[in-house]
Order: structure tokens, then sequence, then C-alpha cells
């Protein structure tokens, strides 16, 4: 059993003010893995201030040496990338080599992404030819809160957390509570690589207790949240007394439109995209829209693959899903799949229940809908689970006015031979993302959405501009020599 109950504030591990432990459950086995401290609004109060003192120092801290030190986190991780990983696998589910493949690799990925943009920006820079003594000036909010899920846990914290140290910012982190363990030792990546005290804090906590806490404060300049729709809006309501920037990455509702001139392994791409981490993924491609000439042969492939797709521990190697991440989400997608068959779905693959062999574990069967029709639940709520909604359409005006037919708009998939089609659809789809033929987006590329996706901006030159303002000069002394 693994305790961990302070947190990490001005640059050392203190103790909560008041005890409130949390067990942190294995969703393999329903057992406590972990004991952390659930913080309060005095131990958001304590790492504010923290975070208030230190800023004016790291923002007057050059470029370079800002650059220098989180550079630095590269060589913590490179030393425990392997006790990352278990973490993350221990506390969220992931199978192991998928902890280590795909989940804890984000932190270098997104990391190296970041210098590069950071390489590439003019602090200080003209207007324009037509106005010689004009400057922009790029300069950090502030105080930044900075609200993490459980999902892909050590992406969304580099994805917050790298970017606002570039920018100059100090910090607030409050990781999920279902997923600590992974937000504690990237605080001793950022410890160990000389992040200066108050620069980075961490408080962990649940949304009631220290995200409406950070979200209210007068001293936080900016939160940066990753999580529901729900949460996103309560947190915008909070944040709007103060007038405080407010970057939302919330929930989507993917759809994959799959042509007839589609590749052969399209249909078999998309539902393993759609299973992958569990379905827990907010831009997983949950609907399935296929064009009518080959959707009979296309609900036959989704069918097989999901039936072939083994469930199993996140401790044990190999290429299977894992549990969800915990009893309350197994619920809640219990009771989507009961509704997609009370709503006349036809179950193809998967269906109710535990997986076949199992009495123990949050494990969901890949289930797989077809004949789902536009307006169904399962059509139009986010499961967040490994259920595929699969819909016919007849042509493109069609499969367009579905995939459309959203709240959402994180990311949408094209599959077609067409490239004139492909670039059509990318144009009218309203996404903050397209991506099509399985090709991913490349290095530097924004993550975020539109509508009830939240409209953040993050990874690349976009993410670190998040937490930075523009201040417009004139009257600049261009005959000074050092600017």
């Amino acid at each position: 059993m693994i305790t961990r109950r302070d947190f990490y504030i001005d640059g050392r591990w203190q103790a909560p003010a008041a005890p409130c432990d949390h067990a942190v459950i294995n969703p393999s086995t329903e057992e406590p893995c972990a004991t952390i401290s659930l913080g309060s609004a005095a131990d958001a109060d304590r790492a504010v201030a923290a975070a208030r003192a230190a800023f004016p120092g790291w923002a007057a801290t050059p470029p370079a040496e800002r650059r220098a030190i989180v550079a630095r986190i590269l060589d913590q991780y490179e030393k425990r990338k392997e006790e990352l990983a278990q973490a993350i696998s221990l506390e969220m589910g992931a199978p192991i080599d998928m902890a280590r493949d795909q989940q804890a690799p984000c932190l270098p990925w997104h990391l190296k992404n970041f210098l590069s943009a950071f390489d590439r920006i003019e602090w200080i820079r003209p207007l324009g030819p037509h106005a010689p003594d004009d400057r922009i000036v790029l300069e950090p909010i502030g105080v930044a809160a900075l609200i993490t899920p459980w999902n892909w846990p050590i992406n969304q914290i580099t994805l917050k957390v790298i970017p606002a140290l570039l920018a100059g910012c100090t910090c607030v982190l409050k990781p999920s509570e279902e997923s600590p363990l992974n937000a504690m030792i990237f605080a001793e990546f950022c410890h160990d690589a000389g992040v200066p005290p108050g620069v980075f804090n961490l408080v962990n906590g649940d949304g009631a207790g220290v995200g409406s806490r950070l979200s209210e404060h007068p001293d936080i300049d900016m939160v940066s949240f990753t999580g529901s729709t729900r949460a996103g809006r309560a947190i915008s309501r909070a944040a709007a007394e103060t007038l405080k920037r407010v970057a939302l990455e919330l929930g989507g509702k993917g759809a994959n439109l799959i042509f007839a001139d589609a590749d052969d392994k399209a249909v078999k791409r998309g539902v393993l995209h759609m299973m992958n981490n569990s379905g827990q993924s907010c831009n997983a491609p949950s609907r399935m829209l296929v064009e009518r000439a080959i959707y009979d042969q296309a609900v036959q492939t989704a069918a097989e693959v999901a039936n072939a797709i083994r469930v199993g521990p996140a401790s044990e190697p190999g290429r299977h899903i894992g549990p969800v991440v915990n009893k309350r989400q197994w619920d809640q997608i219990q009771s989507y799949i009961h509704k997609g068959i009370e709503e006349g779905a036809r179950l193809v693959a998967g269906g109710p229940g535990l997986p076949e062999g199992m009495n123990r574990g949050y494990y969901v069967r890949p289930t797989v809908f077809a004949d789902v029709r536009p307006g169904m639940t399962i059509e139009r709520e986010e499961i967040f689970g490994p259920v595929l909604s699969i819909i016919p359409f007849e042509d493109e005006e069609e499969a367009l006015r579905i995939a459309n037919d959203t709240p959402y708009g994180l990311t949408n998939y094209v599959q077609s031979a067409d490239g004139a089609r492909r670039n059509r659809l990318a144009l009218a789809l309203k996404s903050g993302m397209v991506e099509m033929n399985g090709r991913s987006r490349g290095a530097g590329a924004p993550f975020g959405g539109v509508k009830a996706s939240g409209r953040a901006r993050e990874g690349g030159i976009w993410g670190i501009e998040e937490f930075l303002e523009v201040k417009a000069i004139s009257g600049w002394a261009s005959d000074v020599a050092a600017e």
C-alpha cells in the first residue's frame, strides 16, 4: 500500500491543513492501492499564495533560463519512466504495455514539441512596417490553476504545466483524485529539475474541495481544465466573478465517416481506436458512420474485431484493454448499454455485464451497436467506455448532417480514397480537429474543439499562447540598442 498524504507547496512536501484520507482504488482488483489526502480550501489558498509570491521572479527570469530548467524535466523522466508507467497502470487501469508505450511517453513527446515551439517565439516584435515605433509584447498571464483528469493523466499534466512554466506563469496543479500518483511523481521531476519554490505547486483534492476554490480564487489569473462538459460549465460560472481566463478541453462524440472507397482496414482501425484506453478518451471515434453500400460488411467486420479484443488486468503484459477507472464509471457505461438495447439498437458484439470468466474488477465487454439511429441516447451522449455506435448513411450530404448534429465538436474522422471529398468534409465538419485515412496529427498540432467540447488549444505554439497576454506598445524607442 502506497501512502502519500502530503502536498507539494512552495518547493517542499507539506502536510494537509486537516486530515482527510482518500483511498485510491486499483480498478483491476477493486482494492485500495494507495492512500492520499484530499485537500481543502485552506490547502488551495496556501498553494496559491506560494505561486503568487513566486510569480514576479519567475516571470522576470530570462526565457532561456526558463527553457533550460523545463528541459531538465526530460532528464528526470528518462530516469524514472518505468516508475511513472507503473503508477499510471496501477491507479487508472491502463495495461502496463500501453502505459509504457502510449501513456507515459506523452510527457517527452509534448515537452519536446513545446521546446521547439518556444524557440520560435518573439517575445518583443514589431507590429509591422506601417508602424515602426509600435511593439507587440508577450507576457505571462500570471498564476494558473491547472485541473487535470484521470484518463490520460500525464498527457494532460504535461499539456498544461509545461507551457505554463515556459510562458513564465506559476501554477497550482490539482490532478484527479482517481489518478494522483503519477502527478506526485511529476512534482518530484519538477523539484529535481530545479524548478524554483512556488513556481509549481500540487494539491490533491476533489472538485468540491479544491477545484471550486481554485476556480473562484481572486489570486488565480487563469484556469485550464480538462474534464466533463458539466464540470466545465461549473468552473466557468465560478471563474466569471473574477473575470479570469478559462481554457476548457471537454468531452466529445467523434464521428468516423467511412465511405465505400475507404481502404480495407478502415473499419478495423476505427474499432481499435475506439476501444483503446477502454474507450476512455474524449477524442474517441464513438460514432461510426458507414456508407450504405458497404454497411453490412462493415458491421460484420466491426463485430469480429470487437469480439477478438481481449480484456484483462492492467498488470498483465499484452495487447488487451484494461478496466474502466471506477465503479461509478462502470455503472454509467452499463446503463448506456442497456439504454441502447431498450431504444432498439442492434447489439452485435459485447453487451452488459462483466466479460466471461471475470467476477471482480471494473471490466466492460467491448460493445458494438449497429442500426443506431440519430437521436438515440447512445448516439447523442458521451459514454466514455468501449461502446461503439454504427450508423448507415446514403450520401456525403447525409453523413455530414449526422456528423455535425451533436452538441460536441472535438475530433472527427474521414476515411475515403477521394481527396476532393476528404478536403470538402474536413472544411465542413464542425470540430476542432479532423483526422483522415488513419493519419495522426503532426508534432506541434493543436488539440482542442468547439461547441460543448470547449475551445482550448493545447500543444505546440498554441498551447504556450494560452498562457500569454498580448501587450501593444506605441512610441517605442527604436534607436535603443537593447530591447
